[in-house]
This record gives C-alpha cells, sequence and structure tokens, in this order.
C-alpha cells in the first residue's frame, strides 16, 4: 500500500518536522504511526515531500524526518466538471467521487432546474463543504494535487468557461443526439477538457443553447441514464482512459 497522505501549509525541505494539529491527532490517534513508517507531507497543489516516523508524541504530535521533495506537474488535457447543484447530501458524493477518480477541477453551476440552491450562508456552508470534501477525498486516494473547487457560477459563467476550453461538452440522455457517444469524440491530448453535469430534471433548451453557442454540443455516455451525482465521476473515468492518463 503506499504511504498515507498528510495536508501542510508548505512542503519543508530535507530534515525533521514536526506534524501536529488536526493532521497529527490523525496521524498518531487513528492512523497510530509510529517510528519507521512511511508518510507523505502535501499541499494538494502538486508538491509533496516522502517521509519517515522518528517518533510520536502525545495524541497529536509526529516528528517525522523528511527525506526527498517532489513536485508533480499538472496533468493533461485539465479535466474540468461543471457540476449541476444536486438535492440533498448527493453533491459531496460527486465531488468524493469525482476527486477519487481523478477530476482536476470542479465548478458548482446553479442550473435553472436545480431543486437545491445556494444562498447566503447556506450557500457558503454548502461550498464549504465541497472543498473540505474534495481535500479529504484527495488525502484518502493519495492525491497531491487536489481538485479546485470553484465559487458558484450562473449559466452565463458557465457558457463563457465552456468558450475557452480545448473541448466542450453537456452529457445528454438523448441517445439519438448527432454528437453522439463520448467515447467516441475527438478528445485533445493537450489543453483543457470540460463537461457538463445538469440537475436532476436535466438541462434545459434554453441552456443548451447557450451552452452550444459557446462550443459545447450534447454527447451521450451510454445506454442507461445515469444520476447527476455519478454522470460526472463516469464522464471523467472514461476521458482520463481515452486520453492515456490512466495508461
Amino acid at each position: 500500500m503506499t504511504a498515507p497522505v498528510f495536508v501542510v501549509d508548505a512542503v519543508p525541505g530535507a530534515g525533521n518536522f514536526l506534524l501536529d494539529g488536526p493532521e497529527g491527532r490523525h496521524a498518531v490517534s487513528v492512523k497510530r504511526l509510529r517510528e519507521g513508517e512511511e508518510l507523505v507531507l502535501a499541499d494538494g497543489r502538486g508538491r509533496w515531500a516522502a517521509c519517515a516516523v522518528v517518533a510520536a508524541e502525545g495524541k497529536d504530535q509526529l516528528t517525522v524526518r523528511v527525506a526527498e521533495v517532489h513536485e508533480d506537474p499538472e496533468e493533461e488535457p485539465r479535466i474540468t466538471v461543471v457540476q449541476a447543484l444536486p438535492k440533498g447530501d448527493r453533491g459531496e458524493l460527486a465531488v468524493e467521487t469525482m476527486t477519487e477518480t481523478g477530476v482536476d477541477a470542479i465548478v458548482p453551476w446553479a442550473a435553472s432546474r436545480c431543486i437545491t440552491q445556494w444562498k447566503g450562508d447556506r450557500g457558503l456552508k454548502a461550498l464549504a463543504k465541497w472543498r473540505s470534501t474534495a481535500r479529504e477525498a484527495g488525502k484518502q486516494s493519495r492525491r497531491t494535487r487536489f481538485p479546485e473547487v470553484a465559487d458558484l457560477m450562473t449559466t452565463k459563467q458557465v457558457a463563457a468557461l465552456l468558450a475557452e476550453a480545448d473541448f466542450a461538452a453537456v452529457l445528454h440522455e438523448d441517445r439519438d443526439h448527432p454528437s453522439g457517444a463520448l467515447a467516441t469524440a475527438d478528445l485533445p491530448a493537450k489543453g483543457s477538457v470540460v463537461l457538463v453535469v445538469g440537475p436532476e430534471g436535466g438541462v434545459s433548451p434554453e441552456e443548451l443553447a447557450a451552452f452550444g453557442a459557446a462550443g459545447a454540443e450534447p454527447y451521450r455516455l451510454g445506454r442507461s441514464v445515469l444520476r447527476t451525482s455519478t454522470a460526472g465521476t463516469a464522464a471523467t473515468a472514461l476521458v482520463l482512459g481515452r486520453t492515456g492518463r490512466w495508461s
């Protein structure tokens, strides 16, 4: 098994380092790491250090020795999923599984048919929960670069994002649409791929028109219709496999 990942604000250089606070408590009291065991310190932005435990103290302090410091470049193509707000806790489920799969960025989208609405303090708390979920899922899946979770976007803002992409697609349930399947689309080897996942009620004709004008055509994933909380994960996995990022 690969070494567990713990997040730090800044990855230290060679030498001893004290891991304390919530991450130290998790390492000592939950993971129960002991002298000689390996771990990784990462900043979630691609920089990380391979370490070995020197000593554990109390319930929340771990002294580690930093052996090597690395920096992972951003992978290409960069995959962004625009996720319409799902009902209940399915938003966190979508963020968690997309992060584990390998998505690079997630954009919450206030689609016209979304039942859930992010407004005021409730919206800020929901966004914070998405970002926390991405961070924890990134650690759990041993990633050194966690996905960015953007601020909530409107349809107009999403259209502007799609217009800048090297490939943009709206995941759609219409299996007879002329654009065909995402599995056979002409995907770029580099640059950016942006995938739009609609809400439970689907993407409205007006939204499809706005996204089409920005260069994003509808594509189907398969014969079955996936829920909004799983479509982004399936599409991300498909793109990762087809572009060689999973090779």
